[in-house]
């Protein structure tokens, strides 16, 4: 079979693991990458074809929008007119649901396939969840974050004005409950007061005990490891006290790029349509023909 050809959109944190991702897949090929600018090109990047339009690289199967969040409605947009597949990490929980009734009908028209959400939370902690609730219906799950570097929050806090740099950390204080550590460098001419009110009242924080530090170096801090546990405690049928639980401590955006590209490997095998993780087969992720990965993995 062909292999999958692939664009990276944005080379930022996830867009720099997405080609490793991308590269050592046995069926995928690198198209090239997508900036908006073709200055100051990183070193890395010189035996990749870099463009400011996709349609300057051919023939593309799958985009991976590795862009800031608030950006992808509109990246995924522009690609699905295209008739080109997307993957994106969007990781603002309440607005999943809006930004799939958004793109489906617009893939359905140019008979492409969006994945929304494809990181890990949400993403494969999405999978988990959905598995837990299957084993034991009736319960409560805790999703306990970190301790990390939340991206999603670091970029919000990047955008808001008056920030030169920025590291938002996710303290997990148990039971689902967390507390966001923020640390600024601050551009000169800015009050600190009003950067930290910006940051507070900002949605990715508006509803987490937030903490904003000013600091002369955020590259000093950064780490970008991070982690998840979850834990089920339900019900089995009429039988009580089944206490299920999931771990991981991982590199945070080598992770999302890696389920961004096995989420793209899927677009090629489903309907088109917009469609989140727990809607995909867990075999549409992985590469290999069914018969094999049945007998390696049943």
């Amino acid at each position: 079979m062909k292999n999958i050809r692939i664009a990276v959109v944005g080379y930022g944190n996830i867009g720099r693991y997405a080609i490793e991702a991308v590269t050592t897949a046995p069926d995928c090929e690198l198209a090239g990458v997508v900036r908006r600018s073709l200055e100051n090109l990183p070193e890395e990047l010189k035996n990749v074809q870099v463009v400011t339009d996709i349609r300057q690289l051919g023939h593309v199967d799958v985009a991976l929008l590795c862009t800031p969040t608030r950006a992808v409605p509109e990246y995924a947009q522009q690609m699905l007119a295209l008739g080109i597949n997307t993957v994106d990490s969007y990781d603002i929980h309440t607005g999943i649901w809006n930004l799939k009734q958004t793109l489906t009908p617009l893939a359905q028209q140019h008979k492409a396939v969006a994945v929304i959400a494809a990181g890990w939370d949400p993403g494969t902690d999405s999978i988990v969840r959905a598995l837990m609730l299957a084993m034991a219906p009736k319960g409560i799950t805790y999703t306990n974050f970190g301790p990390g570097m939340s991206m999603g929050h670091t970029v919000a806090v990047k955008a808001i004005k008056g920030v030169k740099s920025a590291l938002s950390m996710t303290i997990p204080l148990g039971t689902g409950v967390h507390r966001r550590m923020v640390y600024v460098e601050k551009e000169n001419g800015f009050e600190e007061n009003q950067i930290e009110q910006a940051i507070k009242s900002d949605p990715y924080f508006v509803n987490d005990e937030t903490h904003v530090l000013f600091v002369p170096d955020v590259d000093a801090l950064i780490d970008r490891g991070h982690g998840v546990n979850m834990m089920r405690k339900g019900v089995s049928g009429m039988t009580q006290n089944q206490l299920l639980s999931f771990e991981m401590r991982i590199n945070n955006p080598a992770l999302t790029a890696q389920v961004m590209l096995s989420a793209a490997r899927a677009t090629t095998k489903l309907m088109p349509g917009a469609y989140t993780m727990i809607e995909i087969p867990l075999i549409d992720l992985l590469p290999g023909n069914t018969e094999d990965i049945i007998k390696q993995l049943v």
